[in-house]
């Protein structure tokens, strides 16, 4: 008898836990895969019928479904790093809901026109996955380099991927509802399908490009005439860049507890994954690539996954990019300016950055701290009592308790609040636009188990309040068996100083202060180098690089302007030891500049001090 109690308790009990989700097909609202029609009004239907439910699964039958920017929802988001174009065409809104998954059933989302594909709004415990996210006529254009000439190049496009006109002697591309000019290149190498060496943000056709005069010389066969600086390889592939990043491809805001799992983002309006506001992320099996089906060579528009002003744990596990536009993973916060001090407990603050503005910055409670903006030094902090709107680039911030001595006019602020900790594991980060992922943040860091070919710096660890106004020093960060290949550091972009590059943006800094970051340990890494810069690191205190391998390479000539393995400037308690160099690896050397020889510990027989 107690024994049957005992099972009937243990299925009442599972019954609670593992209860069957409600489960909604979107087929029994009407729409069907493979149809064409648009998405939209069939899957706001569904998402209604998913309000004040918890436990709830919206699925799609694998197909193909469209997404037309009518009948979309259209909303006012501010979003991070991306330009304001309000309101927003939302295709997909995941709004205040709670406990649901979107289970798309591996099927192709296909977007036209600029369109915001996902946005989970003020809600807990969402889960989408098994979806590829694509458009069929892309906001970027491949080009082939078919004939390169002193004084003009030919490319090949494709016109029914790509429209475009030649207007004014200029190439000029068209798509569903809009027309935009060409702007940018990034060239990309034939045989790897990686960014092609020594072009990045330098250009891969050299200063005044622009001025070139198109000619068709037949369908999608285009004459640039113009005695390029540098011509790209014949053969090799050409990204044109020729808009704006206006919609993120997921957007995720005040939100918690998301999971992306099986997502496939093929192509975006701008940033791929814009979280911001939100805590508690798991992304896993996401991938920026090109569409193998398509056989494109870009990816996403920009960035792959961009945290702003998050909480809680993020974890990355087993994702892939590849030819995207900009930065893998980018994960920090926002600071703000001190504009006005109007009493002890109130300052008038502005957004600096015109793509990171509108934001409801801060909340009652919320810990912010005081930045000498010449120093990067934090100089005190307060707590929030009030904040309250001004304008789209102006707030007002009313603090609990006076201010502390010193705040004045022209310093930074950062929220302490939204600091996350971050792991990112088991990744790809395959030759993009700039580098491979930029921390920032005080939080746990953990980098381990990837594999990195950026064309950039593979780790950029920054924070600033003077430029891109991206803040948060680092206080605990451990990167450990990653394997950097030689496709690292190939062209130079903006703080790519080596492979590993700890590159805060301090206009003044003060060598007799603590760091600006803290903490770094770089263990057990494989490097193949065929440069000299593998690590640089500015304004940083307890910094070990140890255990790690330096093999050399001569797959390219090496270019970059900094002659030494490892740079440090402004550094305290720096240990270099226990690695295994090749003896070719050039170099093999230290450079100290603004501190001490006393703050580097290093093991005999590693580098030379210079």
């Amino acid at each position: 008898m107690k024994f049957s109690v005992l099972i009937c308790s243990f299925l009442l009990c599972s019954s609670f836990v593992f209860s069957n989700p409600d489960t909604v097909n979107i087929t029994s609202f009407g729409l069907s895969p493979d149809s064409r029609v648009n998405a939209v009004p069939y899957v706001q239907k569904a998402l209604v019928a998913c309000k004040g439910k918890t436990n709830t699964v919206v699925f799609f039958p694998k197909g193909r479904y469209d997404f037309w920017p009518h009948q979309c929802i259209e909303k006012v988001y501010y979003e991070s790093n991306t330009s304001v174009v309000n309101p927003r065409r939302c295709a997909i809104v995941l709004e205040g809901l709670t406990g649901i998954t979107m289970d798309c059933g591996g099927s192709d989302f296909v977007f036209h026109d600029r369109i915001q594909p996902f946005s989970i709004d003020k809600s807990q415990e969402v889960s989408v996955k098994q979806v590829s996210i694509d458009w069929d006529i892309p906001l970027l254009t491949d080009g082939e380099v078919i004939e390169v000439n002193p004084n003009y190049m030919d490319i090949r496009i494709d016109p029914i991927e790509s429209p475009y006109l030649i207007e004014k002697d200029k190439l000029v591309f068209v798509g569903e509802g809009w027309k935009s000019d060409w702007w940018g290149t990034m060239e990309f190498d034939r045989e790897t399908r990686a960014v092609a060496c020594k072009t990045g943000d330098y250009g891969c056709m050299g200063a005044g490009w622009n001025n070139y005069k198109a000619e068709e010389l037949s369908s999608g066969l285009i004459r640039l005439h113009y005695a390029f600086k540098r011509l790209p390889a014949k053969g090799n592939y050409l990204v044109l860049r020729h808009s704006d990043r206006d919609h993120s491809g997921i957007f995720v805001t005040d939100s918690r507890n998301v999971l992306l799992e099986d997502v496939n983002m093929y192509h975006n309006a701008g940033l791929g994954i814009l979280s911001q506001y939100s805590s508690d992320l798991t992304y896993r099996r996401v991938n920026s690539v090109p569409n193998p089906a398509k056989n494109r060579i870009f990816s996403g528009h920009d960035d792959g996954l961009h945290f702003s002003n998050c909480a809680g744990q993020i974890t990355v596990d087993h994702c892939t990019f590849h030819a995207l536009m900009d930065d893998p993973i980018n994960v920090h916060g926002t600071s703000t300016v001190i504009k006005e001090k109007t009493d002890s407990n109130t300052l008038i603050c502005k957004f600096v950055h015109e793509q990171s503005i509108g934001m409801v910055w801060a909340r009652p409670g919320e810990k912010i701290g005081f930045i000498d903006n010449n120093s990067m030094l934090t100089i005190g902090a307060g707590m929030v009592d009030r904040f309250e709107t001004l304008q789209d680039d102006l707030f007002k911030l009313h603090f609990r308790d006076p201010l502390p001595d010193g705040i004045k006019e022209g310093f930074a602020m950062e929220n302490l609040a939204w600091t996350p900790d971050v792991l990112v594991t088991g990744c790809r980060f395959e030759s993009c636009r700039a580098r491979g992922v930029l921390i920032s943040t005080p939080g746990k860091v953990i980098i381990e188990n990837n594999t990195f070919e950026s064309s950039g710096s593979a780790i950029l660890i920054a924070g600033d309040a003077n430029a891109w106004y991206e803040s948060g020093g680092v206080k605990d960060i451990l990167i450990r068996n990653n394997h950097f290949t030689d496709l690292c550091l190939t062209s130079m972009y903006q703080f790519c100083e080596a492979i590993i590059s700890i590159y805060p943006e301090i206009p003044k800094p003060d060598g007799t202060k603590p760091g600006y970051h803290k903490n770094i340990r770089i263990e057990n890494n494989q490097f193949e180098v065929y440069d000299y810069p593998v690590l640089y690191a500015k304004s940083t205190d307890d910094l070990t690089f140890t255990g790690n391998i330096l093999k050399a390479s001569q797959r390219f000539k090496p270019w970059h302007p900094r002659k030494y393995s490892v740079s440090l400037e402004f550094c305290k308690n720096v240990t270099v030891r226990d690695n295994v160099i090749d003896p070719a690896v050039l170099g093999r050397n230290i450079h100290l500049s603004n501190m001490k020889k006393s703050d580097l510990k290093m093991g005999k027989g590693q580098f030379k001090l210079e």
